[in-house]
């Protein structure tokens, strides 16, 4: 557990600089341009590539040391951060140069988070892994409020100052990383593959063969299809009926959400049964998202956002567990990649189909003589902004559908009951063989 405490709170440490970096880089591109399109780009760079390459990064995690994979993604992204700030130095970067770092950032990123998911396991008990799995999402509480300490020092240090905190802070994650000695067998279990391409196919392979896995994933990925149509579109729902202001304070008060449901998995560790956790974030997150549409207030999101944002990590955690106790060591980093494949492929897709989805056809619904003002409407309100809160609304819905429908199938159900991977404890630390 110490071991793992070091890595994790150099982890985390590192993700507030990212963090902070990503929001100033957006802010800069969109200031620079006026152009929501080349923004967005910013954020389809950051998602695509590590979708992409997540089974070869699965591969790499399973063929070589993990600690050490850590160490070469961290330095790498410093590195591309370090040539950020000499850019800045000389004058301010293109806009093509900030895509550029991004998708390599991403592509680093998605190495690094699955060697280090795949660590994790051999690190920890077997008992302890739900509590180090909620310690380890408060790190998405910090990214989504990085933006008000974000604007606060782009306004005081500028871009480039962000941009130095960050390679502080990558120095501090690749520090605790060499200072936390690994046994051998931790970094890199016995019967890794020393097949890279057979091993991207293994993933899939392996994932067929459970069944109740498998099911868990693919639900998996409609929520996290439902959430990124949400996650989209709060933004612009809150700004619909408040100031920028306002959005600040409501988007931390998700995050603090977030934040709280992390450090509550940290202490509780979930449920016995790993499938109830996944049953309970499904169905709270699909009454909260309902909330979020019932009335124009920063009260009601207020309550109704950090609420939704305190399910994630039950839902999270729930879903790594169980593929960290249920998934040999030895395959588990391929089948992380192909499970982040599966399970984030559809994000893009509505980040794409959000606008159309708004523009053309919600909001024209719920204007005040829109087919649906005098049915929905009379509910929920029309006028500006009431379309996104009917896809609140339908969103939320489909959610408790999905609650309903993972209830129903019989192997998700008895997925707990699928024979463990891992040992009892964690391994002891063998000075002969410890990874440097």
């Amino acid at each position: 557990m110490r071991r793992f405490a070091l890595v994790w709170a150099g982890q985390l440490v590192s993700v507030i600089g990212s963090a902070l970096t990503a929001f100033v880089l957006g802010v800069w591109v969109y200031q620079g341009t006026g152009s929501v399109t080349q923004f967005a780009l910013i954020q389809f760079c950051a998602v695509v590539p590590g979708i992409l390459l997540a089974p070869y990064a699965g591969a790499v995690a399973d063929r070589y040391d993990r600690k050490r994979i850590m160490l070469v993604a961290d330095s790498c992204a410093g590195l591309v951060t370090v040539a950020l700030l000499v850019v800045v130095s000389s004058g301010g970067p293109a806009v093509w140069q900030v895509y550029l770092a991004t998708a390599l950032t991403a592509t680093l990123n998605s190495f690094h988070v699955i060697a280090y998911t795949a660590l994790v396991p051999s690190l920890v008990p077997k008992e302890h892994l739900g509590r180090v799995n909620g310690l380890m999402q408060i790190t998405q509480g910090v990214q989504i409020a990085a933006p008000l300490v974000a604007g606060a020092l782009l306004a005081f240090v500028g871009l480039r100052g962000v941009l130095m905190v960050d390679v502080v802070t990558m120095v501090f994650a690749v520090t605790a990383l060499l200072l936390a000695r690994l046994p051998g067998s931790t970094a890199r279990p016995a019967g890794a593959s020393e097949d890279g391409e057979r091993g991207v196919r293994a993933g899939l392979a392996w994932l067929r063969g459970a069944p109740g896995l498998f099911a868990l994933i693919a639900v998996f990925g409609v929520w996290n299809f439902l959430f990124a149509v949400a996650g989209g579109l709060v933004q612009p729902l809150i700004l619909s009926f408040s100031s920028p202001a306002v959005l600040g304070a409501l988007m931390a008060a998700g995050g603090s959400g977030l934040f709280v449901g992390g450090l509550v998995m940290g202490v509780w560790g979930g449920p016995k049964r790993r499938v109830r956790g996944v049953y309970l974030g499904l169905g709270l997150g699909g009454v909260f998202l309902v909330l979020h549409s019932l009335a124009p207030s920063p009260w009601l999101i207020g309550l109704a956002a950090p609420a939704f944002l305190f399910t994630l990590p039950l839902m999270n955690t729930a879903c790594v567990t169980l593929l960290q106790t249920k998934v040999a060591p030895a395959v588990l980093g391929r089948v992380l990649g192909v499970v982040r494949v599966l399970s984030t492929a559809a994000m893009p897709v509505a980040y794409l189909l959000i606008g159309p989805l708004t523009d053309g056809v919600a909001e024209p619904l719920m204007a005040p003589e829109g087919a649906l003002a005098s049915s929905v409407g009379a509910v929920i309100g029309t006028g500006e902004g009431r379309g996104i809160a009917l896809i609140f609304l339908v969103v939320g819905v489909l959610m408790l559908a999905l609650t309903a429908y993972a209830r129903s199938l019989p192997r998700l159900r008895a997925v707990d009951d699928l024979p463990d991977a891992v040992a009892d404890e964690a391994p002891s630390p063998s000075p002969e063989r410890t990874a440097p």
